[in-house]
């Protein structure tokens, strides 16, 4: 390639340039320049032609450019390749991008004539090879990109850096080892890899090393841009993962919150299966002292409702804001669970969130700050299917009043509504007719509906036939057979009649001591009737009053 030694008027124009303290603008020093420089470049003969139309010509006039993609040094080479009339510099790997772009900033796309090459051009044809670049200098050109928005995405320079990216991780890394740092496993602070990898996984991931030094809106644009070319949902997701898990220690505020949106953002466009429930609530953690942008925190929320099958007590342990007062963020649970109905109708996914609710509910039942209206979000959010058994919500209720002495019996019944009685096993039941912190109208409700379950089993049972004689003595089981028909049913439909008349014998038993005890709360509830009658009429004076208190019966003081 023709080489040409700088005039002094170059010189003079570099060496402003590379003085000035902002890397990204230069300055014509000389108006000489323009003759060199507008027969390659359109930018520049229409500024000369719209700013110093009528000026007086000054060789001391300068003319600024601001915001030069690859600051003095691609500069410097725009300026070699016109004072070489289109020769003068090589292109090579670590120039290609910075050129490209340069060119396209200077409008050097068409060349002056027909004998001198165009920069665009040449730089183009430079890039055509990165796919065959070695991998320090892909990685080197993703670096440069960073500085190079937008012209690094409108040229195609970006999107050449990717497919090489792409191409480069699909070999596996030389000798087939993979450095144990640029995994995620290699750590005890892991995010998302609940599992063991596979060992072709692990040489899938030899380059994260390497890329986690990028910034967050660099990581965010290639791994969209990755995803876009077909990449693996689960590598991509655990290079976000292990992005986070290398650059967030020591990390500012600022800098945390931009990482953790850009992750995000990706995340949530990966198929639900490559990210673990474990890998996002760790990111919830480590996004409770930062506040995100709302929409970040929603695909968070999003995310991590439509996994709630998978997640832990644990998880759900998220402790509450500074000033709530309470232990716990049961308002972000309800968030949980309100994603979660938007798209887990599979009845094997609601139960284990029905069982991880009743889990909940336990544990924060004995918060003392936690208000009712709360706790009988928490009790109803999920549909009646989610629980084949209202026992364990049972118990959390009880706790809850315990803790919560002061309640009123009205607000004791909106709470009571969750619990679905006929889905009360005969031990809860009977413990809640005897529980004094229940109001009595709950009492004579599960009672009842009790009541109703045994009547609807008996009733279903249908009624009992004469049983079928037993079977011959063994002696005579070989004539007994030979008789013909189907004896062997006869003898096993005998023993099941038996076995049933067995249990409804049992279950009319306990369907008559109820049957009692509800006659009695009945009784009760008539006497309280009458005796709150009486005071009414009387309307007696304060020593009256207490009296008539003392009078009531013991289940109504």
């Amino acid at each position: 390639m023709w080489m040409v030694k700088p005039s002094s008027s170059l010189i003079r124009w570099v060496a402003a340039s590379t003085s000035s303290s902002s890397p990204n603008f230069a300055r014509l020093t000389c108006s000489s320049s323009k003759d060199v420089l507008a027969p390659f470049s359109s930018r520049i003969k229409n500024l000369f032609e719209d700013e110093l139309v009528g000026a007086a010509a000054s060789p001391r006039r300068r003319l600024v450019l601001h915001g030069f993609p690859g600051g003095a040094e691609a500069f410097e080479l725009v300026a070699r390749f016109c004072y070489g009339g289109g020769g003068g510099v090589t292109v090579t790997a670590a120039n290609a991008c910075a050129v490209r772009c340069a060119a396209q900033y200077m409008e050097m796309a068409d060349a002056p004539a027909a004998t001198a090459p165009s920069l665009a051009k040449v730089a183009d044809k430079a890039l055509e090879d990165m796919p065959h670049w070695p991998w320090h200098c892909v990685v080197d050109a993703v670096k440069q990109c960073q500085s190079l928005f937008p012209l690094a995405e409108s040229t195609g320079v970006f999107d050449k850096v990717v497919g090489a990216l792409l191409a480069q991780m699909a070999i596996p890394a030389p000798g087939d080892a993979t450095p144990t740092s640029s995994s995620p496993e290699s750590s005890a602070f892991r995010f998302s890899c609940d599992t063991k990898c596979s060992s072709l996984s692990l040489r899938r991931t030899w380059w994260f090393e390497d890329l986690v030094v990028l910034s967050p809106g660099m990581v965010e644009r290639v791994a969209k841009a990755l995803l876009a070319r077909g990449a693996d949902h689960g590598i991509v997701a655990r290079f976000l993962f292990y992005y986070l898990k290398c650059r967030i220690a020591g990390a500012n505020a600022e800098d945390k919150k931009a990482m953790l949106e850009a992750a995000i953002t990706v995340i949530a466009d990966l198929d639900r299966s490559s990210v673990s429930c474990k890998g996002l609530f760790g990111i919830l953690r480590i996004a409770s002292p930062v506040k995100l942008a709302a929409g970040c925190q929603e695909m968070l929320v999003a995310m991590i409702g439509r996994k709630l099958d998978h997640a832990t007590l644990d998880n759900l342990l998220v402790q509450a804001p500074s000033g709530t007062g309470s232990l716990y963020d049961v308002s972000l649970v309800l968030r949980f669970l309100e994603a979660f109905l938007r798209h887990g109708d599979e009845p094997g996914r609601l139960k284990k969130v029905g069982e991880l609710m009743d889990l909940y509910l336990a544990e924060v039942a004995p918060d003392p700050s936690l208000r009712p209206a709360r706790f009988v979000e928490l009790a109803t959010a999920l549909p009646a299917a989610a629980r084949d058994c209202h026992d364990a919500l049972y118990r959390a209720i009880d706790v809850y009043f315990q803790v919560h002495g002061r309640l009123t019996d009205d607000e004791k019944m909106k709470i009571c509504k969750g619990i679905n009685y006929e889905k009360l096993s005969p031990e809860c039941c009977k413990h809640l007719a005897t529980n004094s912190g229940f109001p009595t109208r709950a009492a004579v409700q599960a009672l009842a509906s009790q009541h109703t379950v045994l009547k609807g089993i008996i009733r279903h049972s249908g009624p009992l036939k004469p049983a079928s004689p037993p079977p011959p003595p063994a002696a005579h089981r070989e004539s007994y057979d030979d008789a013909g028909g189907d004896n062997n049913g006869q003898v096993v439909l005998y023993a099941s009649r038996l076995e049933l008349t067995l249990e409804n014998q049992n279950l009319k038993s306990l369907l008559d001591s109820m049957h009692w005890r509800v006659m009695e709360l009945e009784k009760v509830c008539s006497r309280m009737k009458t005796q709150m009658t009486k005071m009414k009429a009387s309307r007696r004076g304060a020593g009256g009053g207490a009296a008539a208190a003392r009078s009531l019966p013991r289940m109504c003081s």
